[in-house]
């Protein structure tokens, strides 16, 4: 059962059209099969912000892997609640909430992109707890930060069992190094970018990686990335292939990374 009072705080609210299309790109891919396993498909996009385009957009990208799938976009605020009425449609609908996750059942994926930024460090790991408790067995919370564009993006993929995995995406043509990611880490990690810390140790290795890649910049800047990559993943526990590479991500288990 769901709380009656919507658990967390009204954020910015700042969004665009198609800032997320990398992680819906990666949701699709990593979690397309168990949306279309599902008896009762449900996604939610959880604090959309001040307009539902990322909402609009889910249902979208998600139905091109699986027909079945609705989206529910939640938001703490009545007001954008209220707002985003004129855009549902069948598989869309709009609720107030928050982390408690106000919708029937147990979703098969939860999204919070963009929410945790604005929270301290510290409540992370109770958010993610409690997001996780809501999800249908074999489901998938996905939680991070990306710029306002969508060009950067760091998110932290979850399953029942606490985090799995951090991915880190970006349009390879705006990065001048792989650390200029750094900026967009999610909530967990943007402070644990220091000396010590593994996720600082990553970067650093990461840098060292693309810059003995330069060569292969002649080819352009993917197959620089994918060369990286590969270097890279000699070192630290790098999860997928280069079909995920070619897009311009990288995924790293999430142990790896973990605050110290």
């Amino acid at each position: 059962m769901t709380s009656s009072r919507p658990v967390g705080t009204v954020t910015r609210g700042t969004t665009n059209p198609n800032r997320l299309r990398r992680m819906d790109r990666w949701i699709a891919a990593a979690h397309g099969a168990e949306l279309r396993r599902a008896g009762d498909p449900v996604a939610v996009d959880l604090g959309y912000g001040a307009a539902p385009w990322t909402a609009v957009e889910l249902l979208g990208r998600l139905r091109e892997v699986a027909p079945r799938v609705r989206v529910v976009g939640v938001e703490i605020d009545p007001a954008r609640v209220a707002a985003a009425q004129a855009y549902a449609r069948e598989g869309l609908v709009f609720r107030h909430g928050g982390f408690e996750v106000p919708v029937a059942g147990r979703p098969v994926l939860v999204r919070a992109a963009n929410v945790l930024r604005q929270y301290d460090e510290d409540a992370v790991a109770g958010v993610w707890e409690r997001v996780c408790r809501r999800l249908a067995p074999g489901g998938l919370f996905v939680e991070g930060t990306c710029d306002e564009i969508g060009r950067r993006h760091v998110w932290v993929a979850l399953g029942s069992e606490g985090p799995r995995t951090v991915t880190f995406a970006a349009r390879l043509a705006s990065l001048e190094r792989p650390s200029d990611l750094a900026e967009r880490l999610p909530k967990a990690l943007i402070h644990r970018n220091v000396p010590g810390e593994p996720v600082h140790a990553f970067l650093r290795d990461f840098d060292r990686a693309w810059a003995a890649a330069a060569p292969y910049a002649s080819y352009g800047v993917r197959q620089r990335w994918i060369r990286a990559v590969r270097d890279l993943a000699g070192v630290w526990p790098v999860v997928g292939g280069v079909r995920r590479w070619r897009e311009g991500e990288v995924s790293v288990e999430w142990g790896a990374l973990a605050p110290r």
